[in-house]
């Protein structure tokens, strides 16, 4: 039964093997499919190109799934996987200022890595830029921690913090990643019409 290392079904060093195996074939999953092209990524906020969105949502409603499933058959102990806990101010402030850097950039941090790997000058550039601002956060943070600090809400979940079944979240957020499936195609199908 998973997870894997924390019931010793395989030994701890392996945790780094894995993440170094797990991170390439993302990486590479990641240039495959174009993620490594600023255009692609800002084509979401333009609405000529929404790839992102769709493989990112995709991922996560597969991952959300498969995850109950596997615990719904016994294989994975859902009280063994760690919950990052969540920082509430350090959220939102992170959230906007990712989207813009987003919205002005054309990458997020993962993508600027996989760009950098291939030698596009945009992502050296942002992830230099990516870089510079962690050692600005890095300096400040004994300022901001009691920022950070007030909005500890702990290891939370959707369904603990609105009282309802799971299946009803995996339910809605299937629903929610459908309907802008659907949006999606119609606005770039408009833009589409504009430009081309």
């Amino acid at each position: 039964m998973g997870p894997i290392i924390p019931n010793e079904l395989i030994s701890v060093e392996w945790n780094f093997v894995i993440a170094i195996l797990i991170g390439m074939a993302f990486g590479f999953i990641l240039e495959s499919s174009g993620f490594s092209s600023s255009r692609k990524l800002a084509g979401v906020f333009y609405g000529y190109d929404f790839a992102v969105l769709k493989v990112f949502l995709t991922a996560c409603i597969v991952a959300l799934i498969g995850l109950f499933y596997m615990d719904y058959l016994n294989w994975i102990d859902m009280s063994q996987l760690y919950i990052q806990p969540l920082y509430l101010y350090g959220a939102i402030i992170g959230g906007i200022i990712m989207g813009v850097g987003f919205l002005a950039g054309g990458f997020c941090p993962g993508t600027s890595l996989c760009a950098v790997a291939i030698g596009k000058i945009d992502g050296i550039v942002y992830t230099a830029g990516l870089f510079i601002g962690i050692l600005i956060f890095s300096e400040m943070f004994s300022f901001l921690e009691p920022l950070f600090e007030k909005s500890n809400m702990g290891h939370i979940t959707m369904d603990e913090t609105f009282n309802v079944s799971p299946y009803w979240i995996i339910l809605i957020f299937t629903v929610i990643a459908l309907l802008a499936f659907f949006v999606s195609d119609i606005i770039r199908k408009r833009v589409k019409k504009v430009f081309y």
